[in-house]
């Protein structure tokens, strides 16, 4: 076996998302100041910076304002400030406008823009590596390495150049190991190096289940004059049942572009429902198809986000490295951000570690990070939101009234925490227990079906490579999911990755992994009944390549 060249850093960073890129910087900030030398490196699975970003996205530039002040001059792509913020109630065939003075705090959006989070991204990158960060995009961290102590030493990024059947082929390339004396996982929502961490530290210990949503977003250009750059809309209702927690962004970004996507919490019961073609159906309401008749759809991706928030954060810190972002989940649900917290929580993080290396420390556990965080706006401001999730899990009449108790005449002080008693994967009734949702079949106009919708996600990963969606026991698909829920995986995957196939009398059921089409969304790592599927990095540079998303 070829021997794995390696690196050496004093801080490696996984993930060129919001979190890792404000670490990074900040990191390079605090040496300048400090007169210190810091080598810092960032791993991104994706293509490019901002290939695997997709985000509503409203960002709050509260964090962005503390780490570079003068980002305005340095032409950060912040372009659409908020102009409306308008919240519908939605029924099948009309909707129902909230006075403003009605809306709580967590629905205003004065001072904050609309943005694509992948071009803030790109922009941060750029900034990071002026300041001499240096970034790896298409290097995926494989693994996790460990010392002889236990501690974390850095990561090794994946091989290159092995076919399906797990041999080398010809372009066989070792992955690299990155050493670090300190290594940070900002890998994102349900981040797979972040779940082995968790397991091996037992970093969940008197932390809540934590709960995920699935949000499904296209990238449209309408026309002008149904354009009003900075309106932020949001609905809830139909299309979902009462019961089921979701709801709808509509952004107005510059250029005639809309972001248009749809939330649906992981914690629904009917294996039925399919959030793509809930989407798709929530196009068609009156009032949401008036903004895109006569418009053209540009893009489209997937990407589940974390919303346990303060509750069911995990420990952040373990020996040589820690948690920051959503790879932790950091993300505030009532507002329906998590790029701002995910900077801070990386700032944060960059403090304590350039504190240690000043101090000639490394390889312990950031004690300071999680306090600097308990201590910070941050911590208020999740705490204030910590009850929105688990009041909305409760149906959206009697959850909204709650939230708004909780929000509005509480302003989210109110003297209890209400807690998350299950995780999503255990939420499913069996089929003999709900009634099928018939969908309607999509209209190639506003409606679309998921493999053309794949295709403007521009993704792409090599045939010939390990299935990176494995299976931990390959009858369980066909026992236990077709045989108790009719196969859920092939409704709550936005990408068509997953499909029964039968032989011509439809008889032999088994289960088909187009992995080709995975979006890298992680619902099927968090929806799985039995948590049989388990997402593992594929090879460098596959995956989505968004654009302006």
């Amino acid at each position: 076996m070829a021997e794995r060249e390696s690196m050496q850093y004093d801080v490696v960073i996984v993930g060129g998302g919001p979190a890792g890129l404000a670490a990074a910087i900040r990191l390079k900030q605090l040496a300048a100041e400090r007169s210190l030398e810091l080598g810092v490196c960032v791993l991104e699975k994706g293509s490019e910076i901002g290939a695997h970003i997709l985000s509503g996205a409203v960002m709050d530039p509260r964090s962005l304002n503390e780490l570079m002040p003068n980002w305005q001059e340095l032409g950060a792509p912040l372009n659409a400030a908020v102009s409306e913020d308008r919240f519908l109630f939605l029924t099948e065939s009309s909707s129902y406008k909230v006075p403003e003075f009605m809306l709580p705090a967590c629905f205003k959006n004065h001072g904050n823009y609309v943005i694509s989070l992948g071009n803030v991204c790109r922009w941060l990158g750029q900034q990071a590596e002026g300041l001499g960060v240096e970034i790896f995009p298409g290097f995926p961290a494989a693994d996790v390495l460990y010392d002889e102590k236990g501690q974390v030493r850095g990561v090794v990024t994946g091989d290159m150049g092995v076919n399906r059947e797990g041999q080398q082929t010809d372009a066989y390339q070792p992955g690299m190991e990155l050493h670090g004396k300190y290594t940070l996982f900002a890998e994102g929502c349900r981040g797979h190096l972040g779940r082995r961490l968790q397991e091996r530290y037992r970093l969940r210990e008197g932390a809540d289940p934590q709960v995920y949503g699935i949000g499904l977003k296209e990238l449209w250009e309408i026309k002008p004059e149904r354009h009003q750059k900075g309106l932020v809309m949001h609905t809830a209702g139909w299309p979902l049942a009462a019961d089921t927690y979701g709801g709808s962004f509509f952004y107005h970004m510059e250029d005639n572009l809309v972001a248009v996507g749809f939330v649906v919490g992981l914690g629904y019961t009917n294996p039925y429902l399919n959030p793509y073609e809930e989407f798709q159906r929530y196009k068609t309401h009156p009032a949401i198809r008036t903004f895109l008749e006569g418009g053209k759809r540009i893009a489209y991706g997937a990407r589940a986000i974390t919303a346990g928030g303060l509750q069911a954060l995990p420990r952040l810190v373990f020996p040589g490295g820690c948690l920051i972002g959503d790879d932790a989940g950091f993300l505030n649900a009532s507002r329906i951000k998590g790029s701002h917290a995910a900077m801070k929580s990386g700032m944060l993080a960059a403090e304590s570690v350039c504190d240690a290396l000043q101090a000639g420390r490394e390889g312990d556990e950031l004690t300071t990070y999680p306090e600097a965080f308990r201590s910070s706006w941050l911590h208020e401001e999740l705490h204030k939101a910590r009850n929105f999730k688990p009041f909305m899990s409760k149906g959206l009449y009697s959850g909204t009234l709650m939230v708004g108790i909780d929000q509005v005449l509480f302003r989210g002080k109110a003297p209890w925490t209400l807690h998350h008693d299950h995780a999503d994967n255990e939420t499913l009734k069996p089929k003999k227990d709900v009634q099928p949702i018939a969908y309607p079949k999509p209209d190639g106009v506003l409606t679309f079906d998921r493999l053309s919708s794949v295709f403007i996600s521009n993704t792409n990963h090599s045939e010939d490579q390990p299935v990176h969606l494995t299976l931990k026991d390959p009858t369980v698909p066909v026992k236990i999911n077709l045989e108790l829920y009719d196969a859920p995986e092939q409704r709550y995957c936005p990408a068509g990755v997953y499909e029964i196939v039968r032989d011509a009398d439809e008889s032999n059921p088994r289960l088909q992994i187009n992995a080709q089409n995975c979006v890298h969304c992680k619902t099927c790592d968090i929806k799985d009944p039995t948590q049989n599927i388990v997402w593992v990095t594929p090879e460098g540079g596959g995956g989505p390549n968004y654009p302006n998303m």
